[in-house]
């Protein structure tokens, strides 16, 4: 439908008012915009009052954090948390031993006492305060260029983020918005100690795997109940016994019942990072070459952790974790690329910049859009290098500790102020974090086997992207390079706790660091990788500059075409609202929106990934939903879809309905979707949820925690 009322919220620089979205299901929210959007919100269905939706001090949005790499929510007074189990993997598979493996078998703690503390580097962020600060930020960036831009905003942003950080206990962040327009400061509590309370067995929460991953109908039960706790005099503090719950500033109260199609639903996340606002030449880009690309590098990554792991159990826990993320990656770039095809994206977006173009707004701002064009152009002319160096230091442990504590060195002997985001006396305990938990997720011969495959396909680069520092390293030639690998893994001592604190010890002191091969070699690599930073940021800073003029031309057009006007996720707090809704991906195709148990026992194979756990079997076949059944239905539902609008990081949002109630967990997309964090098509965009019944039914019925069901008033 046609929206016609503008909101009376308008981005600073861009002069223009945002509109109301085309579809009442498009867009992520900034919470300070729902006021503006009332009238749709009651249309829609929603029982509350939107005012309230505008601070995220006030429930229901206080109750929603950041957990980890995704999302959670509050459910009781005392702490406890509701994500996914997905979110909460690192955390499980962290605390799984040989003889003791908790992603096969799940936990239930009895008690608090029993509540089993997450890696030393998992945070939950409870944000307490959203505020512009634009002309703050941009103040001492006018008239400046490239670096010089891109360094202004940086030192405007780390002061605005140290004086922030100087009330104890806080961890905040200056967010871009409108891709360098505006710019708001984000304060949240970190919360360190974070316990693991609940998870259902792999073959619960993780039902179906990568063969059901993105798919519809889906019936997994993706969710796992952690809790924060702090030290007695209530502040945030690191994991010790006597730490003690933390007190949740609200929390989400789960409905009696449950979703059906047509009903309203709202869902309030931290997502990722959409770019439905970037230019023609970059979705060109990401069409013809990084999807494809990574689809290709991902294939072989999974494939060598898959092969280490049939022949090593302990090596198949230790990637467990990283396995999972490689094959959700690849498979989200493999869906994002269909669907970006099937939606004729590229040609599209080109269409309507050359529409834009032909505008007096863009008329007005042609010489920074081009000059945006081209250096979008240079940073093309390196993008598999760039690729193949990020994965080289994401998908390993030690190599990545090594470079980590180097880094760290270098930038310990600057003024705080100074240092790189990420290396200052603010990151101490995140990198410490980090380097205690090493070996728990480590295998020489997994990691060997992972470089090698990255640094074969560096070695096939032009001699333009090359760097002499990594032919020296790892030759030219792939005996070379096993030879290289295997004197250094050889002699290293980083794979040992004590030897990698010690040396985190002098790092942050700027102290040298005492030898090792690898240490060593990371002495080599990090000034290369800072050569390439300084090109990286000289780039950045001119497309931040340079961004606002497209999109003022842009939005100006959008106005005109009456089309959604909404920002970019950029990982902060965003909020979408729809309702449930099935879908129709082909013709003759028609999806319902709600699955039941019955799916789990059809689907069933007794092997992995369909091996629903002998006890969930059993409750089945009992028929013993009273309490948590569909009245419609007469069955146990397991998940159901909307039309929320969502992308990576809004796993573990909670999904509420009309009245503000937890009726369920969002956890995937379907497969027809995935590409929405280029470009939403309201035809195929579904986002899946577990139901809170079905959660409800498995903590009561099949693997019994009536204490925490207690707890969250759910009994």
């Amino acid at each position: 439908m046609t929206m016609r009322r503008r909101l009376p919220i308008s981005a600073l620089a861009l002069g223009i008012a945002f509109t109301l979205p085309a579809h009442a299901d498009e867009g992520m929210w900034m919470p300070s915009q729902l006021p503006g959007l009332a009238k749709t919100l009651r249309e829609a269905g929603f029982k509350g009052d939107p005012e309230s939706l505008a601070d995220v001090t006030r429930a229901p949005l206080s109750a929603v954090v950041r957990a980890g790499g995704g999302t959670g929510s509050f459910v009781s007074p005392d702490g406890l948390i509701l994500t996914n189990h997905h979110v909460a993997y690192g955390v499980i598979q962290y605390n799984s031993k040989p003889g003791n493996n908790l992603i096969d078998h799940g936990f239930i703690a009895a008690d608090r006492a029993g509540e089993l503390p997450a890696n030393p580097d998992f945070r939950v962020l409870v944000t307490v305060g959203y505020d512009k600060v634009t002309e703050a930020v941009l103040e001492e960036a006018a008239g400046k260029t490239g670096r010089d831009y891109f360094d202004a905003v940086d030192r405007a942003s780390k002061a605005i983020v140290a004086e922030c950080e100087q009330e104890a206990g806080m961890r905040c962040s200056v967010a871009n918005t409108h891709y360098g327009t505006d710019f708001y400061r984000i304060k949240q509590l970190e919360l360190r100690d974070i316990r693991l309370v609940y998870a259902p067995p792999r073959a619960i929460g993780n039902y179906g795997d990568e063969i059901d991953n993105f798919m519809w109908p889906r019936h997994t039960g993706d969710f796992t109940l952690l809790r924060a706790y702090v030290g007695q005099d209530g502040k945030p503090a690191a994991y010790d016994p006597d730490n003690v719950p933390y007190r949740a500033p609200a929390h989400l109260t789960l409905a009696k019942d449950g979703p059906k199609a047509g009903d309203y639903a709202m869902l309030a996340g931290y997502p990722g990072i959409t770019y439905r606002h970037r230019t023609a030449a970059e979705f060109d880009e990401q069409v013809n070459w990084t999807l494809p690309a990574r689809v290709d590098v991902f294939d072989e990554l999974i494939g060598v952790v898959e092969a280490a792991g049939a022949r090593d159990a302990d090596a198949k826990t230790h990637y467990a974790a990283q396995l999972q993320s490689l094959k959700n990656n690849r498979k989200r770039a493999a869906g994002e690329l269909e669907g970006l095809r099937r939606s004729d994206a590229a040609r599209v977006r080109a269409e309507d910049e050359r529409d834009m173009l032909a505008t007096a707004a863009a008329e007005k701002e042609r010489t920074d859009i081009a000059a945006l064009a081209a250096s979008l152009a240079e940073a093309s002319a390196v993008r598999e290098r760039e690729l193949l160096l990020g994965l080289f230091g994401s998908q390993t442990q030690l190599m990545r500790a090594a470079i980590m504590l180097e880094r760290l060195r270098v930038e310990s002997a600057k003024p705080d102020a100074e240092r790189e985001s990420g290396y200052q006396v603010r990151d101490h305990a995140l990198i410490e974090g980090f380097l205690k938990q090493v070996q728990r997720r480590y295998s020489p011969g997994v990691e060997k086997a992972l470089l090698t495959a990255l640094l074969a396909r560096y070695q096939q680069l032009p001699d333009a992207q090359r760097l002499p520092v990594f032919d020296a390293a790892f030759g030219r030639t792939p005996a070379e390079l096993e030879k290289s690998l295997d004197t250094l893994y050889a002699g290293t001592t980083l794979g040992d706790e004590a030897a990698r604190l010690s040396r985190f010890a002098a790092a942050r002191e700027g102290r040298p660091l005492a030898a090792d091969p690898l240490g060593d070699l990371a002495s080599k690599l990090v000034p290369a990788q800072l050569a390439l930073e300084q090109q990286r940021k000289t780039r950045e800073g001119e497309q931040l500059r340079l961004r606002p003029a497209y999109m003022r031309a842009l939005f100006a057009w959008r106005q005109q075409q009456g089309r959604a006007l909404y920002p970019d996720a950029n990982g902060t707090l965003r909020v979408s609202f729809g309702k449930v809704d099935g879908f129709s991906p082909r013709d003759g195709v028609r999806y319902t929106p709600v699955t039941t148990v019955a799916g789990i026992v059809e689907k069933n194979t007794g092997e992995a990934p369909f091996d629903a756990p002998k006890p969930l079997l059993d409750g089945i076949a009992a028929g013993d939903f009273a309490g948590t059944e569909d009245a419609a239905l007469e069955t146990q539902t397991v998940n159901f879809l909307t039309n929320l609008d969502t992308t990576g990081g809004n796993s573990g949002s909670p999904v509420l309905n009309a009245r503000g109630e937890l009726i369920g967990l969002n956890f995937d997309s379907n497969w027809e979707s995935v590409s929405a964090s280029w470009m939403f098509d309201p035809r195929y965009k579904r986002a899946v949820h577990v139901d809170m019944r079905y959660m409800r039914w498995l903590m009561d019925k099949v693997y019994p925690a009536p204490h925490l069901l207690k707890e969250m008033r759910a009994d």
